[in-house]
Formats: structure tokens, C-alpha cells, sequence
């Protein structure tokens, strides 16, 4: 539910804007020094302070505010997204919805505010990103970044599980991430974790991530018995270049990049699913006591881009033990999306266009194989300022199978506009 009293954004204001003064004042208190020399023939009245200036540029990341050396910098953006909708806004999750009253949907479905830099060192990074819409504190993090192949960290934040899910909401290709997500991210976590990057000779280049973490979800600071979740990612770089997390190939690489990735995620709490809100659970399934279920997950993704063409793809696999009811639940889910710019094969066509489409697939108990779900989606962006500033206009038809003669379908339209300040 989204707050809407005007002396809680007032305030909320108020607050962020008393948190960068504090940041301000201590980044230039800290390079505010004196040199005392002890001469008779210079008195105390005569020593000068020299107060070294605060570089000020706007980059991709937001303001950005720094010391000549950079040992400190501070990095400020705010994020709104804009949208509308019709029928609805949310994917379709039980046969049901498909007989709901159609509505449209106009709304702020985001409003970030983000925080990030360093401090005393340029490898000791910090960053925290609240929603404002909702109050939700979601990220904050504290990272060890000094060497390449062996970087830490600890806080909360998007395990880097599946690439859709750790692609910002501000630089995916689509208008929101597929019908898989649900079921299969983990989401915002609280732990720690360990990463980095090895660049070997040629094409020997490879990323990894291995966390510890609560495994009860974003906000939840204790986990409900003694099994913490652990995920781990292995991620092979195919052609020796490191592909970021980001949709769409707005820089036009000139060379190929791309990835081959295998991840994994074994966890026991009360929940079967994880999103922004935290843990909750999927359709079929009993709210859960402490441990109660054993989840397992698998998948394999790639992705690619090269000359204005992008392509990502997740297949999914997840094993749900319910330790009280002695039942066993499979799930598998994939889906595959590309975009590309025509600007750069018909140059008549405008450099900021691009188009994509994405096909998902999901079955929600592999005991029942007819038990399909389809998503189809069809998107037409308009990048103003690239990721910063776009428009997104995509069109996407559902289809829902529980068995041969069963099948419930619709179609959803929605317009997006995406800007950061």
C-alpha cells in the first residue's frame, strides 16, 4: 500500500536532505587540515588552513561529489518510474485472474533514492537504496573491493543468483522482469559474501559469487533456526570480457561479449518464494513454521551482446521438501529475450529504438506435465539518455494450461517511462 501523507514525504525530505549535508560537511572536514610550523618568527595568528576543493560532475550514477584523490567519493540519484496499464499491472498467477474485472492501473510503480561511494580508501565502498514509495529500506551494503579476484562484502542486497533479477529495475530491457521471477528468485537477502573476477590469458575469464546468508528475506535480520542459505555462482566469460549486469546493448559493443553461467541455492525456512517484500510463499502452499521447507535450486544462463543485438536467457530448476507434510514439489521455468537496434543494419531507423521480445515458460509441478504457463511479450524502447531517461511500450499475451482442454489466455498492454535525476 503506498503512503500517501504529505508530511511523511515532507519529512522523509527533510531527513535526506540533513543526511547529505552530514556526508558533505564530513568529507570536507576530513581533508580540512593545518600545518603548524614551530618558528619564533610565525606566530598562531598567522598559520593559514588549507581546505582542499570537492570535485562536482553528474555521471551515470547520479551527483557525484569527490576529493581530488578520490579516497572519497559520494554519489546521489533519485529514480521514478511511471506507469500504465490495462487490464491489469501484475502477471496472471492462478486460472482465476484471468476472470478478474478488467481496470487500468496508473501509478508511481517506483521511486528509489540511492546512495553509494567510498570512503577513506577507493576500495572501501558503501551503498543503501530506499523506496520511498512503499518505505522499504532495501538495500545497504558495505564492500572490500581491493582486489579483483578476492572482493567482500556484508549487508543486504539482490543475491547474484539469476542475472534478470540482479538487473536493476532502472537498466532492463523489458518493462518489468518474466513470469519466472516469481518463483524462482531469492531476492534481497541479508549475510555475506565473497566474489570476484579472475582474467586469465585469452579467452580464460572468469566471475564468482558465493554468499551466506539469513535465507529469511529483505528486512529480516535473523534466521528461524540454525540453516542459513547458501548460494554460490560460477559465471565462465566466454570471449575474455566481462558482460555487466544491464539489459539492452546501449554501449554497441564493437566486440563480442558474453557468459555461461551455473548457479546454485540450498536453503530451510518457513518460506517457498522471496520478493521485495520479503519471504512469502507460492500458490498451493501452507504458511510455513521454522524449517519446514528444504528448498534446492539450480539453473543455466547465458547471455550475449554484440553490435546493437542483446540476448539473455535462465533455465530454471527447484526442488521444494516439505519437512512437515512429507510432500515433494519439482518446479522448472526458462525464458529467452533479445533485442536489437535496427539503427545499426537500416540507418533510416532512429538510433534510440530498440526492440525486444521475450518468450517464458513455467510449470509449477512437474508431477503434472500438461500444467503449463506461457508468456509472450512483445517491447518498443526509446532511450531519451540511455538507461536515465527511456520509454517503454510493451504489449504481452498470457496463456495458462491445466490440462489439454483447459486453457485461459489475455493479452496486457503497458507504457512506461523511466527517468533518474
Amino acid at each position: 500500500m503506498y503512503r500517501t501523507n504529505g508530511y511523511y514525504f515532507f519529512l522523509q525530505s527533510i531527513l535526506t536532505f540533513l543526511l547529505l549535508l552530514v556526508v558533505c560537511s564530513t568529507i570536507a572536514g576530513t581533508y580540512t587540515h593545518s600545518q603548524y610550523q614551530k618558528k619564533d618568527s610565525i606566530s598562531l595568528s598567522s598559520q593559514k588552513e588549507k581546505i582542499p576543493s570537492i570535485n562536482i560532475k553528474y555521471t551515470s550514477k547520479g551527483w557525484q561529489f569527490s576529493t581530488a584523490d578520490e579516497k572519497y567519493v559520494l554519489q546521489f540519484q533519485s529514480r521514478l518510474q511511471f506507469r500504465y496499464a490495462t487490464p491489469q499491472d501484475t502477471d496472471p498467477l492462478t486460472f482465476d485472474d484471468f476472470q478478474q474485472d478488467e481496470h487500468a492501473v496508473l501509478k508511481v510503480n517506483r521511486a528509489r533514492l540511492k546512495i553509494g561511494g567510498n570512503a577513506f580508501e577507493k576500495w572501501l565502498k558503501y551503498f543503501w537504496e530506499y523506496e520511498l514509495a512503499s518505505g522499504n529500506l532495501l538495500d545497504f551494503r558495505l564492500m572490500i573491493e581491493k582486489c579483483s579476484f578476492f572482493k567482500f562484502k556484508a549487508g543486504q542486497w539482490k543475491a547474484h543468483y539469476n542475472r534478470e533479477r540482479v538487473i536493476s529495475s532502472g537498466k532492463q530491457q523489458m518493462a518489468d522482469r518474466s513470469l519466472i521471477n516469481r518463483p524462482f528468485t531469492i531476492d534481497r537477502q541479508q549475510g555475506i559474501s565473497f566474489y570476484g573476477n579472475y582474467a586469465g590469458r585469452g579467452k580464460l575469464n572468469f566471475s564468482y559469487w558465493f554468499s551466506i546468508l539469513t535465507g529469511t528475506g529483505r528486512g529480516s535480520t535473523t534466521n528461524d533456526d540454525n540453516h542459513l542459505m547458501y548460494m554460490s555462482r560460477i559465471q565462465w566469460d566466454i570471449f575474455g570480457r566481462v558482460l555487466g549486469f544491464e539489459g539492452s546493448d546501449i554501449k554497441f559493443h564493437k566486440y563480442p561479449a558474453g557468459l555461461i553461467a551455473l548457479a546454485a541455492v540450498t536453503n530451510r525456512s518457513p518460506y517457498t518464494r522471496f520478493s521485495q517484500a520479503g519471504g512469502g510463499q507460492l500458490e498451493g502452499f501452507e504458511e510455513g513454521q521454522a524449517g519446514q521447507y528444504r528448498v534446492n535450486q539450480f539453473l543455466v544462463e547465458t547471455a550475449f551482446m554484440y553490435s546493437g543485438f542483446s540476448w539473455q536467457q535462465e533455465f530454471h530448476w527447484k526442488e521444494i521438501d516439505d519437512k512437515i507434510n512429507q510432500t515433494i514439489t519439482s518446479l522448472i521455468g526458462n525464458y529467452l529475450q533479445f533485442g536489437y537496434f535496427f539503427h545499426y543494419a537500416m540507418q533510416w531507423v532512429p538510433r534510440q529504438l530498440e526492440i525486444a521480445f521475450r518468450y517464458s515458460i513455467y510449470n509449477p509441478n512437474r508431477s503434472q506435465l500438461e500444467n503449463l504457463r506461457e508468456e509472450f511479450s512483445l517491447d518498443v524502447n526509446w532511450f531519451f539518455k540511455n538507461h536515465l531517461n527511456k520509454l517503454t511500450t510493451e504489449i504481452s499475451y498470457f496463456s495458462f494450461q491445466e490440462k489439454i482442454e483447459d486453457v485461459y489466455d489475455g493479452w496486457r498492454f503497458r507504457i512506461q517511462w523511466d527517468v533518474s535525476i
